[in-house]
């Protein structure tokens, strides 16, 4: 059965744009990693009022700091008033500069954000034709009130599917299926948090595949943005994380002999990307990822695109009980860091994975690589060569008008290294990245 159309609510432009800068006086050596305390005996109650006296400073000693870091000055604009998140984070996706941020490596419960890594993990293994029957075991475990795509038993999913599933629904039915497929959720589980590890994402301990409330579940404002951006440098992560709708299959029907798959609509719950009747769609916005649960709150970590400049946007546990306040204030970082971009001195950055800081340690790297590796193309079948075609957030088809414009950029890396040097330091480029941008 071929895999559903998406379809989506905005039109939709593919470019193909060759980027090349020339880099100067580019660090040789990755900063060091510093270890992250244990995960708290017991994340899954309430989160304190108050940041713990000792959290992590990967990425620089500010950002293991309590309360707001910010270099201030002189044409830097101040930060938001009415920000209530317990953690927040602003960092440029592509220099990885933290332009701003708040108890960054507080330790909290990521609900389905979660999800970023999961899928960051599992992506290259499976093919996005290859299908599966659903048995009673995929479904087995899944938390009571978690929220589903419709996944049936007995029906048969492409990893199309239930991608789709996993991104625009959070469904944890899908997450569940995807995750029996690799081996089961013990595997799947063990897989995240060592790819969390080798991302440096050191505040994070996966329980549950699906983010879902579990004692010592945990990450932070800084991993969760780790993750985002690791995850944003495959085509199929930056396809489903922006797209809007799509058709997903229900169950067959048989009637007078004949056989047909019914389908329905899912529309993607980040409401930054779809808007909301007291939110409207961020311009520029490509996704991510949001997430909600009893006990972490409403969480969101988001990227979007303005003036040539990409931000990454993570918000935990607004304390202001108001409707999407944590899309609402994850607007206001936006607002604030396009305009801070290129003014305000860096309080941080987003380190590089362990295997690039490595690879750049050694003897005569290639000077031309990719710091944190090529683009994976389409899950499981994409290569070095991925990141030669554009591609769009969505296809275009059936959808109920538009309210942006997709731009995909290609051209390998974003910025071109100077000499010899293997561009680790601080800058991991996006190849490909899927760039949204309000219709003109």
């Amino acid at each position: 059965m071929p895999a559903p159309k998406k379809t989506v609510r905005r039109s939709l432009l593919v470019t193909s744009v060759a980027l090349s800068s020339v880099v100067s006086s580019l660090a040789l050596t990755a900063p060091v990693a510093v270890a992250a305390p244990s995960p708290s005996p017991s994340p899954s109650a309430s989160p304190s009022v108050t940041p713990p006296a000792n959290m992590s400073t990967v990425g620089g000693a500010r950002l293991g700091q309590a309360g707001p870091q910010v270099n201030l000055a002189s044409g830097v604009p101040v930060l938001p008033k009415g920000l209530t998140a317990r953690s927040w984070i602003v960092a440029d996706a592509e220099s990885g500069d933290v332009l701003a941020a708040n108890n960054a490596h507080w330790r909290l419960p990521p609900a389905s954000t979660l999800k970023m890594l999961f899928a960051d993990t599992l992506l290259p293994k499976f093919a996005k034709t290859a299908k599966h029957k659903v048995v009673p075991t995929d479904l087995a475990g899944i938390g009571s009130g978690s929220s589903m795509v419709g996944i049936k038993e007995g029906e048969t999913y492409s990893v199309h599917d239930l991608w789709l599933g996993v991104f625009l629904r959070s469904g944890n039915d899908a997450v569940h299926v995807l995750s029996a497929m690799n081996d089961g959720v013990d595997n799947t589980v063990a897989e995240m948090n060592a790819h969390a590890e080798e991302l440096q994402a050191l505040d994070t301990h996966a329980v549950s595949p699906d983010g879902y409330d579990e004692p010592r579940q945990v990450s932070s404002a800084y991993d969760l943005t780790l993750i985002a951006r690791s995850g944003l440098q495959k085509k199929d992560f930056r396809e489903y994380s922006s797209t809007v709708s799509a058709k997903f299959p229900g169950a067959t029907v048989r009637k007078k002999g004949k056989t047909r798959r019914d389908t329905f609509e899912i529309q993607n719950t980040n409401r930054l990307l779809t808007g909301d009747s007291d939110v409207s769609v961020y311009p520029g916005i490509a996704g991510v990822k949001n997430g909600n649960t009893t006990n972490a709150g409403a969480t969101f970590t988001g990227v979007a695109e303005r003036g040539g400049k990409v931000l990454l946007v993570t918000v935990m546990n607004p304390e202001k009980d108001e409707h999407n306040e944590v899309y609402k204030e994850t607007a206001k970082l936006f607002d604030w860091g396009f305009k801070a971009a290129g003014k305000v001195e860096p309080v941080g950055e987003l380190v590089p994975p362990r295997s690039a800081a490595q690879a750049s340690a050694q003897p005569g790297a290639n000077a031309s690589g990719e710091a944190g590796g090529a683009d994976s193309g389409d899950g499981g079948t994409g290569g070095a060569g991925a990141s030669s075609k554009p591609v769009a957030s969505a296809t275009a088809g059936g959808g109920s008008g538009g309210m942006g414009i997709a731009l995909s950029i290609t051209g390998g890396l974003l910025v071109l290294l100077a000499g010899a040097a293997f561009l680790v330091n601080r800058r991991w480029p996006l190849p490909d990245l899927v760039r949204r941008r309000p219709r003109p």
